[in-house]
């Protein structure tokens, strides 16, 4: 939660990920490490032994301590290893760490890392709820994962085409996000289900709708065809509220409208036609019977002004 109250979704990295990335950030700093050793030896063999070692303990603070302080300040949280793995390095709010905040999960680095081999910090991320090592508590930081797989958005089938505008007059102002999202997810995989369990689905969904929006479910319609012409009203609604078609006419669709959507058209300006039958494979798989189209009545025909087809449902 930001200081604006704003409620941020930030997944936190798992051990296996965290380990690995400070694995490569560890090979890396003994590689920089060894080199750098060398070379100092190299150079500084003319020396006395108390300069020698005051040379490499200003080496080991400069490269093992302060090379990652220096790396995780400068890219905001992303080492080398936490952008192999995809991860980076945040505050408790989301923003972006600064140079305090990784001194501070440097320094204790140094104890739960080098000096116990990881064993300090991979009981403290085992331990704490979001995978925080003591480095992370002190500092008020947390390891978030940034390149999250996304699945593949499944089609929503359309209602048929003569139920556009049935329902131009409910109420859809108080069903919830989470019924939408169980409504979306029915339509795109009533296919594979069982047509039995695929009608009790379509009717709890249904009767909660109904109840959200005041409205009775009407006997002409199945469960399925029913849920998907609101569906399509409010995705018809909200593309109009986002294109700005709220008029009797719409403007001609420009280069930011997606290519699926067509900006509707008065129904005075378009010749009337009987709408044929439409037989669809996907309410085929519903148990009922085929419900034909209903006869034309003032009570079926989009008001006047009002557009007959909507938003195409996004793939």
């Amino acid at each position: 939660m930001t200081g604006e109250a704003v409620a941020l979704e930030l997944r936190p990295a798992k051990l296996p990920s965290r380990a690995l990335a400070v694995l490569l950030d560890l090979v890396v700093t003994v590689v920089v490490y060894a080199v750098v050793t060398v070379v100092l030896v190299m150079s500084t063999a003319s020396l006395d032994e108390a300069a020698q070692v005051a040379l490499s303990i200003a080496s080991f603070l400069l490269v093992l301590v302060g090379g990652p302080i220096a790396v995780e300040t400068l890219s905001h949280g992303r080492s080398l290893g936490k952008l192999a793995f995809g991860l980076r390095v945040v505050r408790d709010d989301g923003g972006p760490i600064r140079f305090r905040h990784a001194l501070v999960r440097g320094a204790i680095g140094v104890v739960e890392i080098l000096l116990t081999f990881g064993v300090v910090a991979c009981i403290a991320s085992l331990v704490s709820a979001r995978g925080r090592r003591l480095g992370d508590v002190f500092a008020g930081t947390l390891v978030v994962r940034e390149r999250i797989p996304t699945g593949r958005t499944a089609f929503v089938p359309p209602p048929p085409p003569w139920l556009a505008g049935r329902f131009a007059g409910l109420d859809l102002s108080a069903v919830p996000d989470g019924l939408w999202l169980a409504v979306r997810q029915y339509l795109t995989r009533m296919p594979q289900l069982d047509p039995q369990v695929s009608l009790g689905m379509a009717q709890r969904l249904a009767a909660d709708l109904a109840a959200r929006t005041g409205a009775s479910v009407p006997p002409d319609l199945p469960a399925a065809a029913f849920l998907a012409a609101v569906l399509h009203e409010r995705q018809s609604r909200e593309a109009r509220r986002a294109f700005g078609t709220t008029g009797p006419t719409a403007p001609a669709a420009g280069p930011g409208a997606p290519a699926s959507y067509q900006p509707p058209v008065a129904a005075a300006a378009r010749p009337q036609s009987p709408a044929p039958p439409v037989q669809s494979q996907d309410w085929a798989r519903q148990p009922q019977a085929p419900v034909m189209p209903p006869a034309a009545s003032p009570r079926d025909e989009p008001p006047a002004g009002r557009p007959t087809t909507g938003f195409a449902p996004p793939a």
